[in-house]
């Protein structure tokens, strides 16, 4: 580890965090945007001019949009990619910016409107000629859906189990979501009303995929000492590590699971797939509580393995008796994530790990929470401390 990435620990702080979520509102991409920016700076206690940098998403309101609506000019400006295995780094990026001096107040905002079930509009699936999820658009399949169930599948035929045995994962997070006044599904679900929701690519279910919404997001970043004097208590950054890619990884699969034409083994994190850790001064034994990108079930699975919450094949078993509920072992999507609580492209856990860490949750409040992991299945994590 450089000696740089040692002096980054802890110097850049989420001060500010704002979240709509709804359904079928008829808001504009932009006016999601506008609302959540609103209610970030009002969480913090900043004006709009004290923010000098902005980060925005693809397939949302374009950055200069954006900029014109609420009025601001800024030093710094960023667009990505839509994608959630992105919301990671370009939170990342944000921190390196505050941290490099290219802006002193970063604000990442994005806006979200409801797709159109059954509609063609959506080109993604159809970027360079097949889509980033495992879809096969020649073959008819262009649903995201299709890749995790392939990598469900794939791993139920090298470690046993079915797709019943996700039950706790989606009882879990219902269970989170229902002590939630924000999340869009909240009605009790038993193991019954689980296993009885229809089919959508087996072995996945209705309660394994997530939702389909409205919604907006803002994050705010700053220095560490300017976070200190603002209304909130700081959420400091730690550790961090980037996106994993390349032939050998099929994207919503865990590595080694050989989805596509990829080689087939029990994935192991390795060192040097655990350098959020080190850069944070922790192990995992020290997070109080897991963020993971969920648009489906199998994907949390996979997380607990790429970190060592549980050795290669040992999920299913892992995620028994309650153990990733809150008041277990490792409370993971105490919000209900993207499948009970909502789908704002995954900040909406950033913002569920900021507010656990502030000890503002209430009823869903992990006790004595001091550190939270974002981490996801391409190997991407964010440590934040109290």
């Amino acid at each position: 580890m450089t000696q740089l990435a040692k002096d980054f620990r802890d110097k850049t702080a989420v001060c500010g965090v704002g979240l709509n979520i709804s359904n079928g509102s008829g808001q504009s991409y932009l006016g999601h945007a506008a609302e959540a920016f609103k209610l970030a700076l009002d969480d913090c206690g900043l004006k709009r001019d004290d923010v000098d940098g902005i980060i925005c998403l693809s397939f949302g309101s374009d950055y200069d949009r954006f900029l014109e609506a609420v009025g601001l000019n800024v030093r710094y400006s960023f667009q990505g990619w839509s994608h959630g295995r992105f919301i990671s780094p370009m939170l990342q990026l944000a921190s390196m910016a505050v941290a490099m001096g290219m802006a002193d107040t970063v604000a990442i905002v994005h806006g979200r409107q409801k797709k159109p079930y059954g509609k063609d509009e959506n080109p993604e699936p159809w970027r360079q000629g097949l889509g980033p999820h495992g879809e096969s658009p020649a073959y008819g399949a262009v649903s995201p859906v299709l890749g995790a169930a392939l990598a469900a599948q794939r791993y139920f035929h090298m470690y046993g189990g079915c797709g019943d045995d996700l039950a706790p994962i989606a009882l879990a997070l219902r269970k989170h979501a229902r002590l939630n006044p924000i999340a869009m599904r909240k009605a009790p679900m038993t193991r019954e009303d689980y296993l009885n929701s229809r089919w959508i690519c087996e072995p996945l279910r209705l309660f394994d995929c997530c939702q389909n919404n409205d919604g907006g997001a803002c994050i705010i970043v700053t220095s560490a000492e300017r976070a200190r004097d603002m209304k909130k208590p700081p959420v400091y950054i730690s550790g961090m590590q980037g996106v994993y890619a390349g032939p050998d990884l099929h994207n919503l699969s865990l590595p080694g699971l050989g989805v596509a034409q990829q080689k087939v083994y029990k994935y192991k994190p390795q060192p040097k797939d655990l350098y959020a850790y080190e850069m944070a001064g922790i192990t995992h034994k020290d997070v109080d509580l897991l963020m993971t990108y969920d648009a489906f079930s199998p994907l949390v699975l996979f997380v607990l393995e790429r970190f060592g919450f549980c050795g290669p094949g040992e999920a299913l078993e892992f995620i028994k008796n309650g153990r990733i509920e809150i008041g277990g072992e490792i409370p993971v999507n105490t919000s209900g994530g993207l499948l009970s609580e909502g789908h704002v492209v995954g900040w909406n856990l950033f913002i569920e790990a900021i507010r656990q860490l502030r000890h503002e949750c209430g009823e869903r409040q992990v006790k004595d929470a001091e550190i939270a992991q974002y981490g996801c299945f391409l190997g991407e994590s964010i440590i934040f401390r109290r």
